[in-house]
């Protein structure tokens, strides 16, 4: 099954990889971080159609709900855009994409030294 289908049938298309059970972070973040690491890469590019939430719950081993959630922060990032008739569309670049992964590697850092969002963004704020 193609990750991506842009229309061009000489472009290779990523696969997604499933999530591991064993990993701590939550599913949906996991899936999150899988779409984000194919746009960080470019091989999902802008105007990409992402394969339906169903379609990519049997490739990552997941069920719909967790992909329809992760397919939903994407979407409140910036990174796709989701249509009517269930189209699912990479709005987001590459280089949004790396510094989007960026961001969620400093946040989860600060979490893990119990920093909270809004000290983070204080921080952010006071750095030249």
């Amino acid at each position: 099954m193609s990750a991506v289908n842009s229309g061009d049938p000489t472009r290779a298309t990523p696969p997604f990889n499933p999530v591991d059970r064993s990993n701590p972070t939550l599913l949906h973040e996991q899936v999150a971080a899988e779409i984000r690491r194919a746009i960080g890469n470019g091989e999902a590019r802008p105007g990409d159609r992402v394969p339906q939430a169903r379609d990519l719950a049997a490739v990552l081993g997941v069920n719909t709900n967790t992909v329809l959630r992760a397919l939903h922060l994407l979407r409140d990032e910036g990174l796709l855009e989701m249509g009517r008739g269930r189209a699912i569309i990479v709005t987001g670049t590459p280089e949004q994409g790396a510094v989007l992964a960026k961001v969620k590697e400093l946040l989860d850092t600060a979490r893990l030294h119990g920093f909270r969002r809004d000290e983070l963004i204080a921080m952010i704020e006071r750095t030249p």
